[in-house]
């Protein structure tokens, strides 16, 4: 333990508040295995449980921007980190820089770096051992949107989620204590580049050669490491195993069987590269202080980080994590919405979807404030807040020229002011439903609503913001995004202090 006491006192960092996201939709698995069993039997076992899934305007982009913004609910407003990474199997940009975009949206300052980090499973946790071992307050985010071959096994094992890390030197919940990494080229699957879809090899194969022979070596490197017994591990949280290969491990490494926390693979499926952090948000809410965490990553090797929990522990509690968004979700048992959600199935949505969707970079380079951050207005005159920002206030005793500053909009609670389900208007997902919409403290404007389904919006019915796809442009390749307004969580998350909503963004 000497060593490990040693590497605490030099380091001190660790994780300081964390987020989570998973889409509110949920497929049953019986619903999959029962429109597919004409072609592939499934086995019972497997058709147990949901799969989430993203919405039509849903991608790793969208979910890793709402994660993101949880975990910077945790920090209260105490400062910007100066660092954003995002990892992720499935980003929708090969070359754009998806991190920026997320760093965009989520608020951060035009001075944040930012990466992406990618092309292994492990990737999620990777990046979270890239920022604890670096400087200054980072945040690290992993989010997957797994796409499956129709009828194949992966479509009833995979999900979709996202889950981010602030990292820092203060307030920490978890201390790092160290880390520990194998890289080996294992090929249990993979995906080339351009293809779709993940080519999967032999489970028990997979098995017997890949996890019990890499996991074991890796842990006991990292046992070794940090001058501790396996038997002083608390919580082992591994990597989108299943129950009995959690265990499995979990026993080959001498961890005891009490350490695996509560899986969450059969309320919404593996989820790739985020899945290891959004199991490690459930740890630490169930957590004591003083406990070791051993957080495992798997995919062509392993990354394997150690933590410690603080006297601060109990501060994660209230934060955003798997916990509560496993439980505000609505069941969608329409199997062909989810395929038609994912490109797998060609509707014929009419002559509307034939327009020509081609975006003005310029013009949209000058306005990504209020496109991107949400970023509105308020007059510096009377006070009044708007969006977006114009260059004459809107108050009409007011009408005053040149006095707006920034005013983020983003995290304003607001209701529904007037609205229309318009049947005939495209929609992915119909009907397309859009209306004015009245924030709390000031400001009306106009936007596409989300996630409601036929006749639940009504006159002030409570709304919150999040960052959708707008529309994608089939014959260019690029995505358009919005900000979109959505049922609120049937949790209470925190909001950003009033000091946070007023900081300027994009300088």
């Amino acid at each position: 333990m000497a060593d490990f006491r040693q590497e605490q006192e030099l380091k001190q960092r660790g994780i300081t508040s964390f987020g989570a996201y998973v889409p509110r939709r949920r497929l049953p698995r019986e619903a999959i295995a029962s429109a597919v069993r004409w072609a592939t039997p499934s086995k019972p076992g497997a058709a147990k449980g949901h799969r989430a899934i993203c919405s039509h305007d849903e991608d790793s982009i969208t979910m890793a921007v709402a994660a993101t913004r949880h975990a910077l609910d945790g920090l209260g407003g105490s400062g910007d980190p100066g660092s954003l990474f995002f990892a992720s199997t499935t980003m929708p940009f090969a070359d754009r820089q998806n991190a920026g975009l997320i760093a965009a949206a989520a608020g951060l300052d035009d001075a944040a770096a930012s990466a992406d980090i990618g092309g292994s499973l492990k990737a999620g946790v990777t990046a979270l051992r890239l920022a604890l071992e670096g400087a200054g307050d980072s945040l690290v985010v992993a989010a997957d949107k797994r796409r499956t071959k129709p009828g194949s096994p992966q479509e009833l094992k995979y999900g979709d989620a996202a889950a981010a890390f602030s990292v820092g030197e203060t307030g920490l919940l978890a201390e790092f204590v160290c880390a520990h990494a194998t890289s080996v080229d294992f090929t249990d699957h993979y995906r080339s580049s351009g293809a779709s879809f993940d080519y999967v090899l032999e489970e028990r194969w997979a098995r017997d050669e890949g996890l019990s022979r890499i996991i074991p070596q890796a842990v006991t490197g990292l046992l070794e490491k940090a001058g501790i017994e396996a038997t002083d591990i608390a919580h082992f949280v591994p990597a989108g195993l299943n129950p009995r290969d959690a265990s499995s491990m979990a026993a080959a490494c001498g961890i005891a069987a009490q350490a695996i926390p509560e899986e969450i693979i059969s309320k919404a499926g593996d989820t790739g590269c985020a899945q290891p952090l959004l199991s490690l948000t459930l740890t630490l809410q169930n957590a004591g202080p003083g406990e070791l965490v051993l957080l495992l990553g798997y995919g062509q090797g392993a990354e394997l980080i150690l933590f410690r929990t603080t006297d601060r522990i109990g501060n994660a509690a209230p934060l955003v994590g798997a916990r509560a968004m496993l439980a505000d979700f609505v069941e969608d048992d329409n199997y062909l919405r989810f395929l038609s959600f994912n490109g797998l199935v060609e509707m014929d949505w009419g002559m509307r979807a034939e327009r020509d969707n081609r975006t003005a970079q310029s013009a949209f380079f000058r306005h990504r404030d209020t496109v991107t951050g949400f970023v509105g207005g308020r007059c510096t005159e009377c006070d009044t807040p708007q969006f977006p920002r114009t260059r004459v206030c809107v108050n009409p005793s007011c009408r005053s020229t040149g006095t707006q500053v920034k005013e983020p909009f983003a995290d304003k609670r607001a209701s529904v002011k007037s609205f229309t389900e318009d049947w005939l208007a495209l929609s992915f997902n119909p009907p397309l439903i859009y209306g004015n919409i009245r924030f709390d403290g000031g400001g009306v404007t106009m936007l596409e609503f989300s996630d409601f389904a036929p006749g639940e919006v009504a006159v002030g019915s409570p709304l919150a913001m999040q960052f959708r796809i707008k529309d994608i442009d089939p014959q260019r390749g690029f995505r358009r995004y919005c900000w979109k307004a959505v049922p609120p969580a049937t949790w209470t998350a925190p909001h950003r202090s009033p000091a946070k909503q007023g900081t300027t963004h994009h300088g």
